[in-house]
């Protein structure tokens, strides 16, 4: 469990499913981008990743989460998911419709749970790490427990 007060939503979930979990806080490292936020924690940035929200051609929304070093292919994406095409949503759109805001969007606790792909590689690593639901917190979490918090599968979905 996170040994660090500054709870988040996430790290709260996870308390209650009673998931074993490691946090991390970057906030005073100065880390914005994905890949900067793996070296702020000393983690191989396979290891860390980022989450995406999009939308379909069918107006319905995924989530995809992939290595912050990589980006997502839209073509295998919409595969994953059964749609025609996909595209990031809007910016503006994330909050209302995750409750998360940009650079702190995290698969768990959105406001509604939307279909989850988490790029295959993820395997490998047996733990992720990814956003804590706050911009300069991320959560470490075995693939295994994760699957007791959110449903997901695992495709090939990243470039």
């Amino acid at each position: 469990m996170s040994k660090n007060n500054d709870k988040t939503n996430v790290m709260r979930i996870l308390d209650q499913k009673k998931i074993s979990y490691r946090s991390y806080n970057y906030l005073n490292t100065g880390a914005v981008s994905g890949t900067e936020v793996a070296r702020a924690l000393g983690e191989d940035p396979d290891t860390v990743f980022k989450t995406l929200v999009t939308a379909g051609r069918s107006k319905a929304n995924y989530v995809f989460v992939i290595p912050v070093e990589k980006e997502l292919d839209l073509k295998k994406a919409a595969r994953s998911v059964g749609e025609k095409s996909i595209e990031m949503i809007k910016q503006k759109e994330l909050l209302p419709l995750t409750g998360y805001i940009h650079g702190g969007c995290s698969p768990i606790g959105m406001k509604k749970q939307f279909p989850t792909v988490i790029d295959r590689s993820a395997q490998q690593c047996g733990q992720i790490i990814f956003s804590a639901g706050k911009v300069g917190y991320q959560v470490e979490v075995a693939l295994s427990d994760l699957e007791k918090v959110i449903r997901f599968k695992l495709d090939d979905i990243a470039v």
